[in-house]
């Protein structure tokens, strides 16, 4: 690893590959697909010199599959794609997280549905809050909006993922992946050594038992329960996680204190809107910025105090899709006590580039409590 004070020039997507070998990932299964493609490509690079196993597999549904028996060993290991195809790796994102696995995911989210096109959208949200495969199971879900996040998640992915037992997906876009920017390779402060990533799975990954010395008794990983009850006992404990995983939400607010209204907004789309913001309370208007970070677990209980600490303001949901995560600032919001929060929505279009100037007139009107749809 870098010395602290080393800044690189590099793309959101080589950054994810940095921050994934920094961060002790030691295996890497993938397919090449725009517009990530620079994170195996660099991987292909990395791996080797740090003693790790880069594998181009025949197809995402291989490389899910791949990454499935590299986790069951306990080993830090990660794939990742866009959009069409994460689609076919959800069969095995299931069972990783029937089995409870720490799994890495990345998603460089391109425009759809179908093949849709190579440019920026945040389409892939519900596919990636709402578990995506069959059954009932949530990944958690983090939200980069700059290079040098993409770097520093990458440790908070597999943190995370080691400490629940659980699959971890970053969920960027084109706009992530392809913007360059100087990224410091240093670790954030929540980072977990490699050596702590091997003690939490000590207890419950697949090896030979001679290794674990006379008498260990074996070790099944599996996602199948068939006998009466077992399924349910499954899932209760599987609840009970998804309960406990609340307490890693994480979000950032701008200017929100004494907003009229909040726009809220992640991953690219913050970053235009933040730009947005500035201008017109340059312009005296009271207008903030609150931005999940954590798209699962959802910082709801942020968003309450946020509509609590003033009655009446507004809040303004913006996304690249066709109304996706304000769902979720709804559900947050309808019904709180004290609450009663308006919620409007603006939805830019999948495969457009953002820019400030976009959101100044949907702004505007959501001051004055009106919406403009896409």
């Amino acid at each position: 690893m870098s010395d602290a004070a080393e800044r690189i020039l590099i793309k959101g997507n080589e950054a994810v590959a940095f921050g994934a070998a920094d961060a002790g990932c030691r295996c890497y299964f993938g397919y090449p697909i725009t517009p990530q493609n620079e994170i195996p490509e660099t991987m292909s690079r990395l791996l080797p010199s740090v003693g790790g196993h880069y594998v181009q597999a025949e197809s995402e549904v291989a490389a899910a599959s791949m990454l499935l028996g590299a986790c069951a060993a306990g080993v830090p290991a990660m794939t990742s794609s866009s959009g069409c195809g994460i689609s076919l790796m959800q069969e095995a994102l299931s069972y990783m997280n029937g089995s409870m696995l720490p799994a890495v995911l990345v998603n460089m989210v391109r425009g759809g549905p179908g093949l849709g096109d190579i440019g920026p959208s945040q389409g892939d949200y519900f596919q990636a809050v709402k578990g995506g495969g069959h059954g009932d199971h949530r990944n958690i879900v983090l939200a980069p909006a700059t290079a040098q996040e993409c770097y520093d998640f990458m440790f908070r992915a597999f943190a995370l993922a080691f400490t629940y037992a659980n699959p971890v997906m970053v969920l960027g876009d084109a706009i992530v992946g392809q913007i360059k920017e100087p990224v410091r390779r240093t670790p954030p402060a929540d980072a977990l050594t490699p050596e702590q990533l091997d003690a939490l799975a000590a207890p419950w990954r697949v090896e030979g038992r001679g290794k674990r010395g006379p008498g260990a008794a074996p070790r099944l990983i599996k996602s199948v329960y068939l006998a009466e009850g077992s399924l349910a006992a499954r899932n209760r404990l599987l609840q009970d996680k998804y309960e406990a995983m609340r307490a890693e939400a994480r979000w950032l607010s701008y200017d929100t204190d004494d907003a009229d209204l909040v726009v809220v907004a992640f991953g690219s789309i913050a970053r235009a809107v933040r730009s947005t913001l500035r201008m017109l309370r340059a312009q005296g208007l009271a207008v903030g910025l609150f931005r999940p970070v954590t798209l699962y677990p959802f910082p709801d209980e942020a968003l309450r105090a946020l509509a609590a600490a003033r009655p009446g303001r507004r809040f303004l949901v913006v996304e690249q899709n066709l109304g996706q995560m304000v769902e979720d600032v709804r559900l947050a919001l309808f019904g709180a006590a004290g609450c009663g929060a308006e919620v409007l929505w603006h939805g830019l279009m999948p495969g457009l580039l953002a820019n400030a100037q976009m959101f100044e007139e949907p702004v505007r009107q959501a001051l004055a409590g009106k919406e403009v749809r896409s």
